[in-house]
């Protein structure tokens, strides 16, 4: 049978929940030793982390049907896990409270939780750790509601590779361009880290969730010029203001140093790029047809003064 693109991924992304319920014990009747089953040990979860959940609380945070919802919760009320009380803002709901009971039923299992994931780790190397957090962090960025949070900072060994191979990566899947574009991006990243002057040159490296996910330089033109380049934000960070913040730190930087003018290249079909660098006030100061990167482009130089 041949699957196309996106046909394929879905067999990935299935295999991949094959995989993890099975590293997980998901697929088991009961969880974790437990009479209790995995939605009913989330309940559990959420009513020890969480005072005064109702029913519809419990419905709208894990996605469950009512009707299942309150089958569970009167199980668990009949072996007095649970209290229910009238919500006092709202007379129609009513308010659920694990007991003593309900408390020291749920600890062990909690514990037996945290055993079970420390066992997987413990077969892990530190790094191997790490990566597992990062890629489990990124896939919650992307199926979830993303996190808002991000750092910049200056580049640590490895992030050069990273950031040519990256944009690289990003820039051959978004507009078919090839290795001939690689090969420019490992230029300017070489030329950076061979003749770089701290006192008028810069490096931001974004990060969001331990992972890189942008970047931007500022190098010197001539005695009263700097030049943006290589300024790229990862698709799935997008959407995050990331890209004016590296553009204003760079403006930041080079007016402090004393440039009185700042340039950038880029092409015409650069579109979201081309948005940020108008906001930040560039303005196009040349412009012409060319052929690079296996394509046939419109190369635009922009600039502002300082």
């Amino acid at each position: 049978m041949s699957f196309n693109r996106y046909e394929d991924r879905a067999e990935q992304i299935r295999s991949f929940n094959r995989f993890y319920t099975r590293q997980i014990g998901v697929l088991h009747e009961y969880l974790l030793d437990s009479e209790f089953s995995l939605t009913e040990v989330r309940i559990l979860y959420e009513l020890a982390h969480c005072q005064m959940l109702t029913s519809s609380d419990l419905c709208r945070g894990l996605g469950l049907n009512a009707g299942y919802v309150s089958r569970v919760v009167s199980g668990f009320e009949k072996k007095g896990l649970i209290t229910k009380s009238r919500s006092p803002t709202d007379a129609r709901a009513t308010q659920l409270k694990l007991t003593d009971k309900g408390l020291a039923t749920f600890k062990p299992l909690n514990d037996a939780s945290r055993r079970e994931v420390s066992t997987m780790l413990d077969k892990l190397s530190e790094p191997a750790q790490q990566e597992l957090v990062d890629a489990m962090g990124q896939i919650r960025s992307v199926l979830g509601e993303p996190s808002q949070s991000y750092i910049l900072r200056d580049p640590q060994p490895g992030d050069m590779g990273w950031v040519v191979y990256r944009q690289s990566a990003l820039y051959a899947q978004e507009y078919g361009y090839n290795n001939e574009y690689e090969a420019l991006a490992a230029e300017i990243v070489a030329k950076f880290l061979r003749q770089f002057d701290p006192a008028s040159e810069r490096c931001w490296i974004a990060e969001k969730d331990g992972k890189v996910v942008g970047s931007v330089f500022i190098v010197r033109q001539d005695e009263n010029s700097a030049k943006l380049r290589l300024l790229y934000v990862d698709p799935f960070a997008r959407g995050l203001g990331i890209g004016s913040r590296l553009v204003d730190e760079c403006l930041r930087f080079a007016r402090q140093i004393g440039y009185k003018r700042i340039v950038l290249w880029t092409n015409s079909e650069l579109t979201d790029a081309r948005r940020i660098y108008d906001r930040a006030g560039f303005q196009l100061i040349e412009e012409e047809p060319y052929h690079s990167f296996g394509k046939d482009l419109t190369s635009q130089v922009l600039a502002r003064d300082l």
